[in-house]
């Protein structure tokens, strides 16, 4: 458990490392006089305790957020409430109780929309902290699902979140960013690039999905090649949009374990 000193903020990390979760889940606990959670995390009973635990310290549960609904963020859900009693569920999508869009309100959030890793996904502002979940991670980049308009909508997402200047990203993975105005560059310089290296293949030739991975994608590990699979449907599919994709491209299937 960590403290973000002068904030109201404790950050609870879930034991589900892995590729995609890098050390762990992080979940939020956020206020005093009743606390919200962001992002509860796994379904892990010690995991569920700790928030639980804080939360009451807290003076009991105003609420939960959900940035959006993988089961690694919004799994514990069912638990925290069983556990702590009733109190709304705010997201995106689903069985939620507060229903949310861009520009709207959760208790003492206000909400930025950030498409692009999933199509609910959403960005918690609470003055000069930003809760990003899976749009900025502590380390590393993040997979683009490959919905429609996924990765023109994540890109829109980035540069207005970039405009509100957060002073403080606490992302759903990874360390605190402590420098989001140079995170938030090199999300977008990195995303870029791995467009231009994606168009310098498809001049040179290149068709099919393992040899456009091959070239725009040849610093992936074998064990996150499926995730750049993905990502690399979405570039595809804003390249399509925009005109620039030539014909004969293949085009990845949706993998099955994708929401």
């Amino acid at each position: 458990m960590s403290v973000l000193a002068g904030h109201g903020v404790v950050a609870i990390r879930a034991d589900n490392p892995g590729p995609f979760t890098l050390t762990g889940t992080n979940t939020w606990v956020v206020g005093h006089d009743r606390a919200w959670v962001i992002d509860p995390g796994p379904a892990q009973p010690a995991h569920v305790e700790a928030v639980a635990a804080e939360v009451e310290r807290r003076g009991g549960l105003a609420g939960i957020a959900l940035t959006h609904d993988h089961f690694d963020h919004a799994e514990a859900v069912p638990a925290l409430r069983e556990r702590l009693g009733p109190a709304p569920v705010a997201g995106a999508r689903g069985p939620v109780e507060l229903l949310l869009a861009d520009g709207g309100r959760a208790g003492p959030f206000e909400v930025l929309a950030t498409p692009g890793h999933a199509p609910d996904h959403l960005t918690y502002l609470l003055g000069e902290v930003a809760f990003t979940g899976d749009a900025v991670l502590g380390e590393g980049s993040v997979f683009i699902a490959p919905d429609p308009g996924a990765l023109a909508g994540y890109l829109a997402g980035l540069a207005r979140l970039r405009e509100r200047a957060p002073a403080l990203i606490c992302p759903g993975h990874g360390p605190l960013v402590e420098d989001p105005e140079a995170k938030l560059e090199e999300y977008v310089a990195h995303r870029l690039a791995r467009e231009q290296a994606l168009l310098d293949a498809l001049g040179a030739g290149a068709r099919s999905v393992d040899a456009l991975l091959d070239a725009a994608w040849a610093d992936a590990p074998a064990l996150l090649r499926p995730a750049a699979t993905v990502t690399l449907a979405a570039h595809l599919d804003k390249l399509a949009d925009e005109g620039r994709l030539p014909d004969g491209v293949e085009r990845p299937p949706r993998p099955p374990w994708l929401p």
